[in-house]
């Protein structure tokens, strides 16, 4: 676990090890950016996997060898703390020289890494012990795209019977709310994203830490620039038993596969459905459209 300064104002440490606030960093261009605007979860947990692989090539099984990640405080934009460990791969122990050049990661690194399951375990014992347990809020798990929660962490975990932690089952997808406040669509990358931001990237290019600490930065613009973010991707459908479409109070019952409040509307097409009520993703935007395929009808 590292302890670091604020992503929303510079900070050093106390003798006590918990960081406070640099008194230089009150006057100058850091303390005329914005605030966070307040949002609905208390804290951030970024993350950002780097696995085994070969250029041009599909590695099977593919296997987390880095597991990145960065706590964010939701009101403050400051960054909290930082965990980090390298995992040991069972099935492709031996880097390949692109792996080792793309990421940086060493063979001695995963050499003396653990293996997934501690690597989980050790992740949950850190936020046991982050300022997020001992606020008694609730937290939200960002990434940048789908992949590492979607593909690489869910398929691994099946394919080595691993139990994960619920809170990998549904999360944030940065590229969605990015997209929706300043363009580029979801197929950006994230030293893309960072520069359109206004931001300067910081260390190496896949870096899995590197990678979160960017996209923590950019989770932090967002909120200076009024973004309400939302869980976007979920693992999880509800059950349409626990979370029925219709009669009164639907809306406030019913949940998208993305795990938000589902939006209500009216078909207005002319046709022989005109006038019927629905439900459909709560995440969908004028521009990018429904991020997943939830559709129920509903009495109006």
């Amino acid at each position: 676990m590292h302890l670091r300064g604020s992503i929303g104002s510079m900070l050093t440490s106390s003798s006590s090890g918990v960081p406070s606030p640099d008194p230089e960093a009150t006057t100058g261009s850091t303390a005329r950016q914005p605030q966070p605007q307040p949002q609905a979860f208390d804290y951030f947990v970024v993350l950002d996997f780097e696995a085994t692989c070969e250029k041009g090539a599909q590695i099977y099984p593919q296997e987390i060898i880095e597991f990145p990640s960065v706590l964010v405080d939701g009101a403050t934009g400051n960054l909290d703390s930082e965990f980090r460990t390298y995992v040991r791969p069972q099935h492709h122990p031996a880097l390949t020289d692109f792996c080792r050049d793309l990421t940086g990661i060493q063979q001695a690194d995963v050499d003396g890494g653990v293996e997934l399951a501690e690597a989980l375990r050790m992740h949950a014992a850190w936020l046991q012990a982050s300022a997020w347990a001992r606020s008694g809020g609730c937290f939200a798990v960002v990434t940048w795209g789908d992949w590492d929660l979607r593909t690489m962490l869910e398929t691994e975990c099946r394919f080595k019977g691993l139990a994960k932690p619920p809170c990998f089952n549904h999360w944030i997808n940065l590229k969605i709310p990015f997209a929706t406040a300043l363009g580029g669509g979801r197929r950006a990358g994230l030293r893309w994203a960072v520069r359109a931001a206004g931001l300067e990237w910081e260390g190496r290019p896949h870096c899995g830490l590197d990678d979160a600490r960017n996209t923590a930065r950019l989770l932090v613009e967002l909120m200076r620039r009024g973004v309400q973010l939302s869980i976007t991707s979920s693992l999880q459908a509800p059950s349409p038993q626990l979370t029925p479409c219709g009669g009164a109070g639907a809306a406030a019952a019913c949940y998208c596969y993305c795990g938000v409040a589902s939006r209500g509307g009216v078909v207005a097409v002319p046709g022989p459905m005109q006038g019927s009520c629905f439900h459909g993703c709560g995440n969908w935007t004028p521009s990018m459209g429904a991020v997943c395929s939830y559709f129920m009808w509903s009495d109006c």
